[in-house]
């Protein structure tokens, strides 16, 4: 292991104001406040599963609606995860997780290779969970995507309750996640490049 993989992001827009401070390779530690439950949910979720330490805090437009704080929280963490994994030597790059929660299943491949690109499905039948619109949901995991760099692949296989669903392939997500970025004791890069971009 060398230097800590660590970041600290702040973004203010008229629309929101984000902070976060990221640690990847915490113990699943979070503080995290957007104003919106069912998103704060998720996050404390995702963080415990790949057990990295968050912080994050958003004031936005909730008056408006959820769309800019779901996708502006998104943004600044796929940042903070980018910025985190610096040089991206040493890592396994690959992960992939087969995910059960009740009767949803959830599978998560991905590919930390610089290369932003997602196709996620959720099939989610609901207008909302709590204050966020079920057609947030995907575009959180695109746009978390892009900002990080990452090939995401995410599939909801089964089930019939939404939430159960979303958090089976946020629990998936970031399983996938915690062993693509995990260290690799070869030193060798996980590229034909020579190079992860």
């Amino acid at each position: 292991m060398n230097e800590p993989r660590i970041a600290i992001i702040e973004r203010k827009t008229r629309e929101t104001d984000i902070r976060v401070e990221l640690s990847l390779d915490g113990t699943g530690t979070s503080n995290i406040t957007t104003g919106l439950g069912f998103l704060d949910h998720m996050l404390v979720a995702f963080t415990l599963h790949a057990r990295l330490d968050l912080t994050l805090n958003c004031q936005g437009d909730l008056e408006v609606d959820d769309h800019h704080c779901v996708e502006d929280c998104a943004i600044v963490l796929g940042l903070a995860l980018d910025q985190a994994l610096g040089d991206r030597k040493g890592i396994v790059r690959y992960g992939d997780q087969l995910l059960p929660m009740d009767e949803s299943l959830a599978r998560a491949a991905i590919d930390v290779s610089g290369r932003p690109f997602a196709i996620v499905n959720l099939n989610l039948t609901r207008e909302t969970l709590g204050q966020v619109s079920c057609e947030n949901l995907p575009h959180f995991f695109q746009t978390f995507t892009t900002n990080a760099r990452l090939t995401l692949h995410l599939d909801v296989l089964k089930g019939e309750n939404d939430h159960h669903k979303t958090e089976a392939a946020f629990k998936a997500c970031a399983r996938a996640l915690r062993k693509a970025i995990a260290f690799d004791t070869s030193p060798i890069l996980p590229s034909t490049k020579g190079v992860l971009a």
